[in-house]
């Protein structure tokens, strides 16, 4: 059975509006997969909320450490390599929480959340908000809450927009069954999300043929 923060002697901490928002879309009991899960802080949340069965994947050894000392089971793996290991619809929801900005091979990545998973969760910033677009216009690419690393040590190999992940969704087939928007001092954007939303979240899955 896997333990809580508490039991493991972690405080449990306080997690980001996105990723709270997010929680609102797994039903209790799912089985989840959490790509680029970082230190399990998002799957064991939904363990200890929704008893859900969680797994995750990362690649950086610290955060590995981090998820095992949560009790979180996770698999190092790079996911631009995909998910050839896991089986066709073997999870409820796949989640990648921003870090489909940082992935070479996105459609393959996209394609790969909705073999493995009946629904998918992603999280990304939106290059499109609009004090992204101030700094554009100051000459200047943007650093912010949501994009925080300066042009010359980003991790990011991607930058995109709410429209252009509407438009790649689209191309690819998948529907976007959902929306939720949060502007850079995380506040609910309801509407006109490719303008004023800093981070976006897209709840999508397989359109219907």
């Amino acid at each position: 059975m896997a333990t809580s923060d508490r039991e493991t002697g972690h405080r449990a901490p306080t997690l980001r509006p996105d990723l709270l928002a997010l929680t609102e879309w797994i039903a209790p009991s799912e089985r989840v997969l959490d790509l680029g899960c970082g230190d399990g802080v998002l799957l064991r949340h939904l363990i200890d909320t929704k008893g859900v069965v969680g797994y995750g994947i990362e690649n950086d050894p610290a955060r590995i450490v981090a998820c095992i000392e949560r009790g979180i089971n996770v698999i190092q793996s790079d996911l631009d390599e995909g998910l050839a290991d896991l089986q066709d619809g073997h999870f409820d929801h796949v989640i990648m929480s921003q870090a489909l900005q940082a992935m070479r091979n996105t459609q393959g990545i996209l394609r790969e959340m909705l073999r493995v998973g009946h629904e998918a969760i992603v999280s990304f910033p939106n290059f499109a908000f609009w004090k992204h677009r101030k700094s554009i216009l100051e000459g200047h690419m943007p650093v912010s809450e949501s994009l925080p690393h300066q042009w010359f040590n980003t991790p990011n190999v991607r930058f995109f927009t709410v429209a252009d992940f509407t438009t790649l969704c689209g191309l690819l087939d998948i529907e976007v069954r959902e929306w939720r928007g949060f502007d850079d001092q995380g506040r609910p954007v309801q509407e006109d999300l490719n303008f004023l939303a800093a981070l976006a979240i897209a709840r999508i899955g397989r359109a219907a043929s």
